[in-house]
């Protein structure tokens, strides 16, 4: 019995520095790793995708060096949005592992020039199985009659073709409202005697300069402070980026203030910014294929889409038409009038199906976005709505 209590003390010297040394080593570790993550967070709030993504591959090659042997094929577990990960998942912080931290390199992409630099993002979170339904419906535009009158978009969403169609301010839904209230309550004051015709011609002047020069960014920060405006902007965006998501274009990432739209050159007061690299190298050498055009036509209409799924008629999208007009006059030959206009029709339509299929999915990106969160987070909350609904 004594002897499984004490040991001799030749044995105790020999033995008793091994464990000490090996603490020491992990520790020395630990701190080295936290230190890197620490280099890794600096380049994610500094938004360097180029050196997030460079240090995330240089950890992956690491631990592929020094990992040992894959063991015995195991029963496979539940599915789950934090993959067991090829990079060491040395603790953070409290709650947070390294495998959670690789989202954050999405963060990054917003002030990346170089959208292949985005795409690669993408494609090392997928890859490392962070993004199951990234892409997961790029073939969709392949599929069904590609003839869409009003009658059967009517048919297939319950909607008039005016409903699917961005409104001019002041002349429909909300707006129209407003603009009724507003001159009423002039003609109101003017019958009191107040004479507010001289504040009002300022604020005509105004508004026309923001409309002329920034594209109306001034107007719309004001607007945003509106819980209703800002709350249908939300739904919009998201329309877009679910889709993007989907189709499998990177998205750089969502841009809700206009005035910091206006200066990244975004025109609207937000957008929502996507690449895909198909449609860029085509144009590049000076043709665009059907299946394309199709998947961009999918995106851009998608804010229309959303806002018709929810609200049950869309009021934003001017630019969206706007640019979807510009690359139709890019075609060789030019699409004509009847043609722009069966495939805008299709594009809604295959947008309006996309969200209606994810609903749980776009809900979850309004929510992300309403509260603030970036685009890694906003991401994630698509995933997970659709590993619950799945």
């Amino acid at each position: 019995m004594a002897s499984c209590c004490f040991s001799s003390p030749s044995s105790a010297l020999s033995s008793s520095p091994i464990p000490k040394i090996s603490i020491k080593r992990k520790q020395l570790k630990s701190i080295k790793a936290l230190k890197e993550w620490r280099e890794y967070e600096d380049a994610v709030r500094e938004k360097d995708l180029a050196r997030a993504l460079r240090f995330l591959k240089s950890m992956e090659a690491l631990q592929i060096q020094s990992s040992p042997p894959s063991p015995s094929p195991s029963p496979s577990p539940s599915p789950s949005l934090t993959p067991p990960s090829s990079v060491s998942s040395v603790p953070y912080s409290p709650g947070f592992s390294a495998t959670e931290r690789d989202w954050e390199v999405l963060d990054a992409c917003l002030n990346a020039d170089d959208m292949r630099l985005v795409g690669s993002a993408y494609n090392f979170l997928q890859d490392r199985g962070f993004l199951p339904n990234f892409g997961k419906c790029k073939n969709i535009v392949v599929e069904g009659p590609r003839n869409i009158t009003p009658t059967v978009l009517k048919e297939s969403t319950g909607l008039e073709a005016s409903k699917l169609a961005p409104k001019k301010w002041g002349f429909s839904g909300s707006s129209r409202a407003t603009l009724i209230a507003f001159l009423g309550g002039v003609s109101y004051l003017l019958s009191q005697g107040i004479d507010i015709r001289p504040n009002l011609a300022v604020v005509l002047a105004l508004t026309t300069l923001d409309a002329t020069f920034l594209g109306g960014s001034c107007l719309a920060q004001i607007l945003c402070i509106w819980p209703p405006y800002r709350k249908r902007v939300l739904v919009h965006e998201a329309g877009h980026l679910l889709t993007a998501y989907l189709m499998g274009c990177p998205i750089r990432g969502v841009i809700l203030d206009p005035i910091v739209a206006m200066q990244m050159g975004i025109q609207g007061q937000a957008g929502t910014q996507f690449w895909d690299e198909k449609l860029a190298n085509e144009l590049a050498e000076g043709r665009l294929s059907g299946t394309a055009f199709d998947r961009y036509c999918m995106v851009l209409f998608a804010g229309i889409a959303a806002e018709a799924l929810v609200y049950g008629e869309a009021e934003g999208g001017e630019n969206d038409e706007n640019l979807f007009r510009n690359i139709c006059l890019l075609l060789q030959p030019p699409l004509s009038i009847a043609e722009m206009s069966n495939q805008a029709r299709w594009s809604v339509l295959q947008s309006y199906n996309l969200l209606k299929w994810h609903k749980d999915a776009h809900r979850a990106a309004v929510k992300a976005l309403e509260r603030g969160h970036g685009l890694s987070i906003v991401i994630r909350r698509i995933e997970e709505a659709m590993l619950s609904s799945s």
